[in-house]
């Protein structure tokens, strides 16, 4: 701990004390070479010696050379003293108490500074002397420049002498401290106090700090960067006036050094001595400036009156603009008077007048300061006992009190107890604002209990760390210690031997193939001679783990018989005749060939449809073990290839991986969501599944972990899909496809009253209650709830129904009572029913009987009460017959197929002066834009060649739209609904509502091949739908679609737009279309077939150009 000399204590009638913060702590550690001594007991020979290595050549002083001069023979200074005359004359009116202490104290920091006989004093000139004096301090210089060449000075001043150059050269060599001094006289408007601190400054440089403020009496160090303050602090050193006013910013993290504005900083602070400065010379930072360290010696406390700013570098007020921000601060006027002390500093820094802040009158004998001082104390040695750093300081502090007795000092204590503390910035501010002593004490007793609180958690963590870490320590011995004995006594052999026995009986029991069994006898021989705590050994522990891991040669017995097959697949999936039929083939032929490899099936459907449990049931059919992981979001190849053994916690692929769970060579490994692979910077994992998903590779499949060949080729892989179109090429080239379509209305009541009802019925503990999901509640669960191609969507509903009515049975029943309650527990249940903590394997209760007599029934009726009101209110846009301009159209989607409305409405009504526009809306992707257009100009050119007095594209605005705008839409296959809905409107005829159709359209009326038909007319068909048209060139697939899903369909199928228009306006003759709109309309002008044509006219009028943005058409 650094403490100042004693010569200090004479300032404020106690010796400072340094406490440091942790940052300050670090700062003053990185830069003193030596403790740090108050200003008073350095020689002004050396501080004069100091402050020219900062000048550098630029000081005024004209008499160096008189700093030579002996202390002998210059008046009114004692030898050996570091103070002028007038300084000595004071400290020796102090007791001979104080002049011990000092003595004692000087022996104790002898080493560290020059002592009192062995200082050369030099009094500098100070910025006012008068004529006489400096004649005076001219001829002592010449005086002691003379015995100085002579060689006539004592021996003892010859010592000092070099004492004094030693103490120069190493200050100017280690971080170049200034020590600066009291001045001797005391300037204009200062009255001396002490040994020379003035009781009243009024005027002083403002210096703003952050984090923590300053108390009386105790040292910190503080880093400037500001040129003006770096300037200022410099020559303040310089002048000998090196005090300043330091008060704390009220933000926590300011933009600038400067204060710009009087409410940025407290208005109480502290006056301050400069006592040492450093040079920064640790900047890491290029565009860092330099800084400059100061150590600050607070003395009293103080409170600013009057804020003034200071000018800028071209020595001109602030501007306008400028003093609009900083309205409260007064420029210091130009005529003021530089007799001023500190009036050399006015315009270049921020100035303050202040007042002292005396503290209230303070009792010291009173029952509470006595009282909470004893606290205080009582926690300074609590604190001290838990933490080396506050013993240091508090031993200090100590050593300071002049008194020896901190009860006679409540003051410091009060001001230490702030200063030692860790509190937050607006907490330590407020003891400086507080003049009240008592009041000052409980607020730092409120601060060291905080830290005692802190320090008791912190031996609390210490203790926990120490004694989980000499915990581990000991089993570790101890265990060591086992190991050692058992092993002495033949009782247990060395984990190595044991690790080598174990992999070679399991290399005993599977059939590696040539290449696996010569990497498994390298990397054994590498473990037989590897020691156990090397690093390399638990890597080659781990891959020989997984080498005898993989079944090799070991295979489950498969089962082909068609009959089981068969049933099985019935058992499992209702409907799906297709999708079995392909099963029940693709088992054939693996009977006949006797096995079932190199094949890849991929089921593609929506969700919901059962294409995972498919894959479940073809696993049981053929008694094959089965193995599921899904790849969708897969974005990293080591998932499927694994990682390399260089790798911390590498890992085979899923495959590898897939293999050690089934322990069989050929089980069925489902691979779920190859549509959904992602694709990242770690690779592209869908690139990977080629090799996997080949015949004719994955016999040889390399694994990055294995890095030895896996044979593949006897797994069945079995993918799912919601779609194809986002499944690479090749990859989907090496699959079978599969489609399974969705579920129609009547095969998911069949589903539900087969499959779905009974397990939901199970699995809520009703298997024996008299419960009735009577069917037509189903059929409206089914209709109004669950309209979508799947049944995941109704299992959930329906096991929503059946806890409703066991909520409803346990309810009525009230059987919730405590012996009801024990009367369901086992013997062991009753005897755990006390201790909580306990489990059991075994049952621990019985089900719950319900009474015979207890009847559920489910109907329409009351089927909101179990579900909730009806999803699918509104599926049905119009119940009866729609307008003009309404068609139903069929849509594809992930989810499965669709019914999309299209509607064509007039914005206005027709007239002969309207102008003709098209406008869309709807969210519809670019693809339907252009067959909307399309159709437009389709059903223009179809009205104008077999209706040529229909005029009604040429005065009609018309709006066309696709409901559920919030959904987007797009593709060709709108073309022929968009078209029939615009020739509806021209025609100003409905169409039939059980109608449905999809195609793609050409400008010339041909319909072209559309995908998802077998969707569509699922779709269709729940909606209601009769009558489908669809391309002719889809005829292949309407007759592959089921014949559930057929009946009660009637496929027409199109090449030319004719063939839907003959059925939808078969009723309209060549007449009534063209005179439709005649009334509304008129008839057309007849133009002279003789008279000049103006570009444009004649039937290319009829086709108007594009325009107007995005999503409208003009004509």
């Amino acid at each position: 701990m650094i403490r100042a000399l004693p010569r200090a204590a004479a300032l404020t009638r106690a010796k400072p004390v340094l406490i440091l913060s942790p940052a300050s702590r670090y700062i003053m550690s990185t830069l003193r070479t030596r403790p740090a001594i108050h200003p008073t007991t350095l020689s002004r020979r050396a501080f004069s010696e100091t402050t020219s290595l900062w000048n550098s050549g630029k000081s005024d002083d004209s008499d160096d050379s008189n700093n030579n001069a002996s202390p002998k023979d210059k008046p009114g200074v004692k030898e050996g003293r570091s103070e002028p005359a007038e300084a000595d004359n004071e400290a020796e009116t102090q007791s001979k108490d104080e002049d011990a202490i000092e003595t004692k104290s000087d022996d104790k920091v002898a080493d560290d500074s020059t002592s009192a006989k062995e200082t050369k004093v030099v009094r500098k000139r100070g910025p006012r002397k008068s004529q006489q004096m400096e004649s005076s301090d001219a001829a002592e210089g010449e005086s002691g420049a003379k015995e100085a060449e002579s060689g006539k000075g004592a021996k003892d001043e010859s010592k000092s002498r070099e004492s004094g150059a030693a103490s120069s050269a190493t200050l100017a060599a280690s971080s170049r401290k200034i020590m600066p001094e009291f001045p001797s006289s005391v300037p204009n408007g200062m009255s001396k106090i002490g040994n020379g601190v003035p009781d009243e400054i009024p005027e002083l440089m403002a210096l703003p700090i952050v984090s923590r403020p300053l108390f009386p009496g105790f040292y910190k160090a503080v880093v400037l960067h500001d040129e003006r303050h770096i300037e200022a602090v410099k020559e303040l050193v310089r002048r000998g006036h090196p005090y300043i006013g330091v008060f704390l910013n009220r933000e926590a993290s300011p933009a600038t050094e400067a204060i710009m504005h009087d409410d940025e900083i407290y208005h109480n602070g502290v006056l301050a001595q400069i006592t040492s400065i450093f040079p920064q010379t640790d900047i890491k930072d290029a565009n860092q400036k330099e800084g400059l360290t100061i150590v600050l010696y607070p003395h009293r406390r103080i409170q600013v009156e009057k804020v003034f700013i200071a000018k800028d570098e071209d020595n001109e007020k602030v501007s306008d603009a400028d003093s609009a921000e900083v309205t409260s601060f007064d420029v210091i006027p130009e005529d003021v008077s530089d007799e001023a002390p500190m009036a050399f500093l006015r315009n270049k820094v921020t100035m303050v007048h202040v007042v002292n802040r005396p503290d209230d009158p303070v009792d010291k004998n009173e029952p509470t300061i006595r009282a909470v001082v004893s606290e205080i104390v009582s926690l300074l040695k609590e604190i001290s006992a838990m933490n080396p750093l506050f013993r240091d300081q508090i031993t200090a502090f100590t050593l300071s009190l002049a008194s020896g007795n901190v009860f006679d000092e409540p003051v410091r204590l009060s001001d230490f107890a702030a200063a030692v503390s860790a509190g937050d910035s607006v907490e330590l501010q407020e003891l400086i604002d507080t003049r009240d002593v008592g009041e000052r004490l409980k607020k730092g007793l409120v601060l060291l209990k905080k830290e005692l609180m802190n320090a008791k958690l912190q031996a609390k963590i210490n203790k926990d760390v120490e004694s989980k870490l000499q915990k581990r320590q000991r089993e570790y011995y101890l265990m060591e210690q086992m190991r050692g004995i058992r092993r002495e006594l033949g009782l247990e052999s060395d984990g190595k031997d044991k690790l080598v026995e174990k992999f070679k009986e399991r290399a005993e029991k599977l059939s590696m193939p040539s290449a696996a069994q010569r990497v498994f006898d390298e990397e054994l021989n590498k473990l037989m001679n590897l020691e156990p705590s090397a690093s390399e050994f638990n890597v080659t522990r781990n891959y020989l783990d997984w080498i005898t891991q993989i079944p090799w040669g070991l295979k489950s017995t498969e089962n082909y018989s068609i009959k089981h097959a068969t049933q099985v697949l019935e058992d499992d999936h209702y409907g799906l005749k297709d999708v079995k039929d392909r099963i029940l083939e693709f088992i054939a032929v693996g009977k006949l060939r006797g096995n079932v490899d190199g094949k890849i099936l991929c089921f593609v459907g929506p969700p919901g449809v059962g294409k995972t449990s498919i894959g479940k049931s073809i696993a049981r059919a053929l008694n094959r073990q089965f193995q599921r992981f899904s790849v969708g979001g897969l974005t990293d190849v080591a998932e499927i290839k694994g990682h390399r053994r260089t790798y911390v916690g590498a890992l085979p692929g899923r495959i590898i991986q897939s293999l050690k769970k089934c322990q069989t060579e050929n089980p069925l490994i489902l691979i779920d969501e190859v549509d959904k692979i992602g694709r990242g910077h770690q690779g592209d994992p869908a690139s990977a599944l080629l090799e996997l998903l080949d015949p004719e590779q994955n016999h040889s499949f390399l694994d990055h972990y294995m890095d030895i060949p896996v044979d593949l080729s006897k797994v069945l892989f079995v993918c799912t899909a919601n779609m194809t179109d986002t499944i690479p090429r090749p990859l989907l080239d090496r699959m079978e496809v599969i489609q399974v379509s969705g579920y129609i209305a009547e095969e998911k009541k069949a589903i539900a009253s087969k499959y779905l009802a009974p397990q939901a019925r199970e699995q809520s503990g009703l298997k024996d209650v008299d419960i009735d999901l009577t069917p037509e509640a189903l059929d409206i669960l089914i209709k109004s709830y669950c309209a979508e191609s799947g049944v995941r969507n109704l299992k959930q509903q329906i096991e929503k129904v059946y806890r409703k009515a066991a909520f409803d049975i346990v309810k009525d029943l009230k059987e919730d009572s405590a012996a009801g309650e024990l009367s369901l527990l086992t013997e062991e249940g009753k005897a755990n029913a006390d201790s909580p903590e306990k489990s059991s394997s075994e049952v621990l209760r019985v089900p719950y009987q319900v009474p015979d007599t207890v009847h559920v029934k489910v109907d329409p009726a009351n089927l909101h009460n179990y579900v909730g009101p009806p999803i699918y209110v509104f599926d049905k846009l119009y119940d009866s017959e729609p307008p003009v301009g309404v068609v139903t159209g069929l849509a594809w989607t992930a989810l499965g197929g669709d019914v999309m409305m299209i509607e064509s409405v007039l914005e206005a009504p027709l007239s002969p002066s309207a102008t003709a526009s098209f406008k869309r809306t709807g969210m519809l992707g670019d693809v339907l834009k252009e067959s909307t257009v399309i159709a437009y100009t389709f059903a223009k050119m179809y009205v104008a060649t077999h209706f040529p007095e229909n005029r009604f594209f040429d005065h009609a605005r018309i709006h066309l739209h696709c409901p559920e705008g919030a959904v987007p839409k797009d593709g060709p296959s709108a073309g022929v609904t968009i078209s029939t809905s615009l020739l509806s409107l021209a025609l100003n005829r409905p169409v039939d509502p059980t109608f449905a159709m999809t195609g793609e359209i050409t400008v010339t009326g041909r319909i072209r091949r559309i995908g998802g038909l077998r969707e569509k007319c699922v779709a269709a068909k729940r909606d209601g739908a009769t009558t489908i048209f669809f391309p002719k060139a889809n005829m292949a697939d309407w007759e592959a679609l089921p014949a559930n899903v057929r009946e009660g369909l009637e496929g027409v199928p199109c090449v030319y737009y004719e063939d839907v228009f003959s059925r939808c306006f078969k009723d309209v003759t060549r007449e009534e279309g063209s005179k439709v709109w005649l009334p509304t309309l008129g008839q057309p002008k007849i133009e002279d077939t003789n008279a000049p044509r103006s570009p444009g006219s004649g039937l290319g009028d009829l086709f108007p150009p594009l325009g107007g943005g995005v999503n409208e058409i003009h004509a």
